[in-house]
C-alpha cells in the first residue's frame, strides 16, 4: 500500500515510536509561541535576507567570467575576416579589439579566451561549487554545537569576506582559491536560514515562512543583472565589492537584531536565554501566563524521554539497508542531472548572441512561477511529475542545437529548460523528504542536495570545454544528461496516492 504524502516541513512521522526530548521541547515551545507576531515577521525577513546575498555570490561569475564581445578594427580587410572566420585566436592582434574595456571580465583581463587549457575559464565557477561540497561536509557538523545564529553569521561572513578578497586577485589561481573559500561559506546558509526561521515561529507557520528564504534567493538572483548592467564599463572587481560589502554590514545586523533559536537554546541548557526569547515572542493570547526558567524546567527538562537506547547513526543505518541505498542512489543521480541544468543554464547564457543582462533577468524571474508550479505539483504523483519535468527540461536542451538560426527560439527553449529544472529541483527535495524515514531524513536530504551541487560543480567545466567546439554544445549535453537520469525516478517509491490528487482537484 502506498504511503501518504508528508508535508515538506512536517515535524513528526509515523516512524516515530515515542517522543524524544527534542519533540517534547518543540511541543512546549509551540504551546507558548504558536501565533505569529510582527516581531517574528521581522526576524524571518532579516534571517531570510542571507539567501539574497547567497544567490548573488552563486551566480556572480555569469558576469565576472563572461566572454566579452569584440569587433574588427577599422582598416581590417574583409579577406582577413573571411579567412579567419570568427575565431578571435586566429586573427592578428591589431585587427580586433574588445567592445568594452578589458577589465570588465577576467577572460579579457587575463587573456584567457585563447588559452590552450579550456578548463581554466570554467575553473573559478567550478571551484565555488567544489567549495560548497566541502562546506556541506564541514559546516553541517557545526549547526548543533555552534548554534543556528552563529553558524549563519560565520557562513555569511566567510562567503562575503572571501568575495572581497576575490576582488584583489591578480591571477586565475588565486581567484579560483578565493571562490572556493566563498563557496565553503555559502554551503550552510540555505539550511541555516530554513532552520532558524522555522524554529522561530509556530508549526502552522513553518511552511509559509520557509518560502520567504526561497523568495529572497530569487530576488538576489534578479538583482544581479541590474547591478552588473550599471557596472558594465567598470572592472569585474567592482562587481564583487558591490555585492559583498553590503553582506558584511548585514552580518553585523544579524548579530544585534536577530535572536537565537529558542529550541536550540533549551537543548543546550541555556534556559535563561531561552526564556528571554520566548517572552519576547509570547502569543498575545497567553500574556497572562507566568513564564520563567522554573516553568520550563518543570514542563520539559523533568519530563520522561525516550528510553530506546543510543540512537543509531544515520549514515550507518543508511549503509546497512540495501533498499535505502538503492533509493538514495537513484535520487542522487536524478539530482546530479537536475543540478547540471539548474546551475549550468544560467552560467552558459553568455554563449548566445543575445543580451546577457536580459537573459539572466528572464531566467531569474522564472524561479517565482516555478515555485508556484511546485506547490500545485506537490499534490500529485511524484514520479509522474518529476519524469515530465525532466523530460521537458532535457528535450528543450536537445532541440536547442537544431535551431541555430533562430536566436529567440534558442533563448526560449533554454528558459523553458531552466524553468522545468527549477520546478524539478524543488519537487525532488520534497520527494526526498517523503522517501526516507525520520531517523535518516536529514542525512538523506543533505546527500541528495550535495549531488545537485556536484552537478553545479561539473557544469562550468562542461561549458568551458564544450564551447570550444560549439556554443550550443554544452546545453545539448546538459539536456542529454537529464534525459538519461530523469527516467530513474521510475525506480523510486511513489509517496502520493492518486485518489488524493483527484480529491484536491475537485
Amino acid at each position: 500500500m502506498e504511503e501518504e504524502s508528508t508535508p515538506l516541513l512536517s515535524n513528526y512521522s509515523s516512524d516515530d515510536v515515542e517522543p524524544s526530548k527534542a519533540d517534547i521541547l518543540d511541543d512546549f515551545i509551540e504551546e507558548y509561541i504558536g501565533g505569529f507576531r510582527w516581531s517574528q515577521a521581522l526576524q524571518v525577513i532579516l534571517i531570510s535576507m542571507a539567501s539574497f546575498f547567497e544567490a548573488q555570490q552563486t551566480f556572480i561569475t555569469i558576469f565576472a567570467d563572461a566572454n566579452p564581445s569584440w569587433h574588427y578594427t577599422q582598416g581590417t580587410s574583409n579577406s582577413t575576416a573571411c579567412n579567419s572566420g570568427s575565431n578571435i585566436c586566429k586573427l592578428p592582434a591589431d585587427s580586433w579589439q574588445w567592445d568594452r574595456p578589458a577589465r570588465t571580465s577576467i577572460i579579457s583581463d587575463w587573456s584567457l579566451l585563447c588559452t590552450s587549457n579550456k578548463i581554466l575559464a570554467g575553473l573559478p565557477a567550478s571551484s565555488f561549487f567544489m567549495g560548497c561540497l566541502l562546506g556541506g561536509i564541514i559546516l553541517s557538523f557545526l549547526g548543533d554545537s555552534l548554534g543556528r545564529k552563529k553558524l549563519l553569521i560565520l557562513s555569511c561572513l566567510t562567503m562575503s569576506t572571501a568575495s572581497i578578497f576575490t576582488a584583489f586577485s591578480n591571477n586565475i589561481w588565486i581567484y579560483s582559491g578565493f571562490r572556493a573559500v566563498s563557496g565553503l561559506g555559502r554551503a550552510a546558509i540555505g539550511s541555516c536560514v530554513l532552520v532558524l526561521t522555522t524554529e522561530s515561529v509556530g508549526k502552522q507557520w513553518r511552511g509559509k515562512v520557509g518560502v520567504v528564504g526561497f523568495l529572497c534567493s530569487t530576488l538576489g538572483y534578479m538583482s544581479l543583472p541590474a547591478i552588473a548592467y550599471m557596472a558594465r564599463d567598470y572592472s569585474w572587481r567592482s562587481l564583487y565589492l558591490l555585492t559583498s560589502a553590503p553582506a558584511i554590514v548585514y552580518c553585523m545586523l544579524i548579530e544585534f537584531c536577530v535572536y537565537e533559536s529558542p529550541k536550540w537554546l533549551l537543548e543546550q541548557g541555556r534556559v535563561r536565554e531561552a526564556v528571554a526569547v520566548l517572552n519576547a515572542n509570547l502569543d498575545p493570547n497567553r500574556k497572562n501566563l507566568s513564564f520563567s526558567a522554573d516553568n520550563i524546567r518543570q514542563n520539559t527538562l523533568n519530563r520522561p524521554e525516550s528510553t530506546g537506547g543510543a540512537p543509531n547513526p544515520s549514515l550507518l543505518k543508511i549503509m546497512s539497508d540495501r533498499s535505502i541505498i538503492q533509493q538514495l542512489t537513484m535520487a542522487m543521480l536524478i539530482g546530479f542531472g537536475i543540478g547540471l541544468i539548474y546551475y549550468g543554464t544560467p552560467l552558459g547564457l553568455g554563449s548566445f548572441d543575445f543580451s546577457l543582462y536580459l537573459s539572466v533577468a528572464f531566467s531569474a524571474m522564472l524561479e517565482i512561477p516555478s515555485a508556484v508550479l511546485t506547490f500545485y505539483l506537490a499534490r500529485c504523483r511524484r514520479r509522474t511529475s518529476l519524469l515530465a519535468l525532466s523530460t521537458i527540461s532535457g528535450g528543450c536542451g536537445i532541440i536547442c542545437i537544431l535551431v541555430k538560426r533562430w536566436v529567440w527560439l534558442q533563448i526560449g527553449l533554454q528558459l523553458m529548460s531552466f524553468f522545468s529544472a527549477c520546478a524539478a529541483f524543488n519537487l525532488l527535495m520534497i520527494y526526498t523528504v517523503e522517501l526516507f524515514p525520520t531517523t535518516i531524513r536529514n542525512s538523506a536530504v543533505s546527500i541528495v542536495w550535495q549531488a545537485i551541487v556536484f552537478g553545479g560543480a561539473i557544469s562550468p567545466l562542461v561549458i568551458a570545454i564544450g564551447e570550444g567546439y560549439s556554443k550550443i554544445l554544452p546545453h545539448f549535453l546538459f539536456g542529454v544528461m537529464i534525459f538519461i537520469f530523469g527516467p530513474l525516478v521510475l525506480f523510486l517509491k511513489e509517496t502520493v496516492v492518486c485518489s488524493r490528487c483527484v480529491e484536491d482537484r475537485v
